[in-house]
């Protein structure tokens, strides 16, 4: 039980009252007492944002139950996408590991511990590159699977995991195109996940997932 628990980083903008929620989901969990939570506050927008983002840093501040509350603030207002980026290649980077949650999210009381469990368990296992918290609302499905594709609903990852991760969507979308594997990538025409890539790549949706 000496494997130190992977760190927390949830990304949050300006919903106070999302924030308490998933905040007081995290706190259900029996491991929240040693784990380091490491909140990504993003600037605002405009300056009618400000208020709202100084009271949601101020409820941040006042959080106990963590093993460590550390708080990111952001000058500029970076988006979603930057944010998230930035955030979980530092903490790759620094701790090997990383849960990644953002503010509209109420998980369950014992999604640290399936979190952190599957981080041990597959940590050598290159066919591996994620773990995900959410369950598709699908009747029959087992209780865990393996899937293609990363998703964003709660979800952890590796330094070598995230090391995969290809900022450039232009690029990726040539590639998917060039290797024929976009009817795959869509599930088998079941998703639309080559569209949303030409969404990001033409600036009409800020996803870092579909990359």
């Amino acid at each position: 039980d000496s494997m130190p628990l992977a760190p927390v980083a949830l990304f949050v903008y300006k919903r106070l009252s999302h924030t308490k929620r998933t905040i007081e989901a995290l706190l259900q969990n029996a491991e929240a007492s040693q784990t380091q939570l490491v909140v990504y506050s993003d600037g605002p927008k405009t300056s009618l944002d400000s208020e709202v983002i100084e009271q949601l840093r101020q409820y941040i501040r006042s959080i106990s139950g963590f093993s460590s509350v550390q708080l990111i603030e952001r000058e500029q207002n970076l988006g979603l996408s930057q944010s998230i980026i930035q955030g979980v290649s530092q903490l790759t980077e620094q701790f090997g590991s990383v849960i990644v949650l953002e503010d509209d999210l109420v998980v369950s009381p014992y999604f640290l511990k399936y979190m952190n469990d599957a981080l041990v368990m597959y940590e050598n296992n290159p066919k591996v590159i994620s773990i995900y918290g959410y369950v598709y609302p699908i009747e029959g499905l087992p209780e865990t699977y393996f899937l293609k594709g990363a998703d964003c609903w709660g979800w952890a990852t590796w330094r070598r995991g995230w090391a995969l991760f290809e900022s450039d969507g232009q690029m990726l979308l040539n590639r998917l195109l060039a290797s024929q594997k976009n009817r795959e990538f869509d599930f088998n025409g079941q998703s639309a996940y080559t569209q949303m890539l030409r969404d990001q790549v033409d600036g009409k949706i800020d996803s870092w997932a579909i990359r």
